[in-house]
């Protein structure tokens, strides 16, 4: 858990870094691919994507040895140390509620930790393989198009795409069996997670910049959590300690709840001027 939670620690304060650079990226034309390259040439960016790395080396360590629903539970908290760090550096505001989100989130991690049992022990199939990569897929070519999506329901979309990338990403981590360059070139999970890695920081980055970031981020949690914990669950043996399900459960939803309470963190205030959190970043 240790790892699960450090790797929350790393993306929530690459968000920090990464809000203020794709905000600073806003001038100029293009589609998202132009976005993502000028928001490339801030050193914020560089500094956060660093810790993105950091924080994925975390969670394939948490994924060898947590089930995925604690590992998908500690990643969306990654939201509260997003809030911590931006409220400790940046000097952003919390609200009482928001803080109280924090509190929640820690609570239900928690509850997660003492019900967690060992990740499974049932070998993925080919079959689930395969169809990891073909999800990772639709989530890039959703990336592709995501920026001719209709602005209704676009920042929900491209939130939602995010989360199950990095959510194929989870899943491809525990498919992955063998590091040998033999294995890894003949297995499609390997493919599974480059492609559901790049195309969910693809849709990450329009998503926050050409939508709601409350919508944006629900849709995030959402994707990369709920799904990958099913999986987790039903095709690769993830299980509780004895008589902790009910424990695993509770937590699991407490912390994603927390999340979700902590979406709106960073959305603008009605007449332009930012709110509390990240609206502010920039």
């Amino acid at each position: 858990m240790v790892c699960a939670l450090g790797a929350a620690i790393c993306f929530g304060t690459a968000t920090v870094l990464q809000a203020v650079a794709t905000r600073a990226a806003t001038t100029g034309g293009g589609g998202d691919a132009a976005l993502l390259l000028r928001a490339l040439r801030q050193w914020r960016y560089m500094a956060g994507l660093a810790l993105d790395a950091l924080g994925f080396v975390f969670q394939i360590a948490a994924l060898r040895s947590l089930p995925i629903y604690a590992v998908g539970a500690a990643l969306a908290s990654s939201l509260a140390v997003t809030a911590v760090v931006a409220a400790r550096l940046l000097k952003v505001r919390l609200s009482g509620v928001e803080w109280a989100a924090v509190g929640v989130v820690c609570a239900g991690l928690a509850m997660l930790g003492l019900a967690s049992g060992a990740e499974g022990d049932r070998a993925g199939s080919t079959a689930l393989k395969w169809a990891m990569l073909g999800t990772a897929v639709a989530v890039l070519l959703l990336g592709l198009v995501g920026g001719r999506l209709p602005e209704r329901g676009r920042a929900l979309t491209l939130g939602l795409g995010a989360g199950f990338g990095f959510g194929v990403v989870e899943v491809a981590v525990r498919l992955i069996d063998s590091l040998s360059p033999s294995s890894l070139v003949a297995n499609p999970a390997t493919y599974a997670l480059l492609v559901g890695g790049g195309a969910a920081f693809l849709l990450l980055t329009a998503a926050l910049q050409r939508g709601s970031v409350t919508t944006a981020t629900a849709g995030l949690v959402i994707g990369e959590t709920i799904g990958p914990a099913a999986v987790g669950v039903v095709w690769l043996g993830d299980r509780t300690r004895g008589g902790l399900e009910w424990l695993a459960v509770l937590g699991f939803l407490v912390a994603v709840a927390g999340a979700l309470a902590l979406a709106r963190f960073g959305e603008p205030a009605p007449g332009g001027e930012a709110g509390a959190g990240a609206g502010e970043l920039g």
